[in-house]
């Protein structure tokens, strides 16, 4: 009798454990929005701007398709949050623009051709 309450006790422990770290997994989506920048150096502070947003996994920019791509967890940020956050730096996206003061302190090599 006690062996089989032990085995029941040790199969239900088993079950919520995993059942626990199934709960845990993030549920990460992909997207892909237009920034505006030139060189290298916009790459570094693009990506690293949506990089130190909390729930953000990775943040690729394409210097010549100035496509970003975007992995994050939707129940922590958001597209809207990441975009607002790059215009805070000084690029352009394809839902905020960056304040003419932050876009005038880039550096010359990386201040793009603004949309009126």
């Amino acid at each position: 009798m006690i062996m089989k309450i032990k085995k029941l006790l040790t199969l239900t422990c088993l079950t919520l454990f995993c059942l626990t770290a199934f709960a845990q997994t993030p549920k990460w989506e992909k997207a892909k929005f237009q920034v505006w920048g030139n060189c290298d150096m916009c790459k570094t502070k693009i990506e690293t701007a949506a990089r130190e947003i909390e729930g953000v996994k990775t943040a690729k920019w394409n210097v010549v398709s100035r496509k970003m791509k975007v992995k994050f967890n939707p129940s922590i940020t958001n597209m809207d949050k990441i975009q607002q956050t790059i215009a805070s730096i000084g690029y352009d996206t394809e839902k905020h623009k960056a304040t003419d003061e932050v876009y005038n302190n880039l550096h010359h090599c990386c201040k793009y051709e603004r949309e009126q």
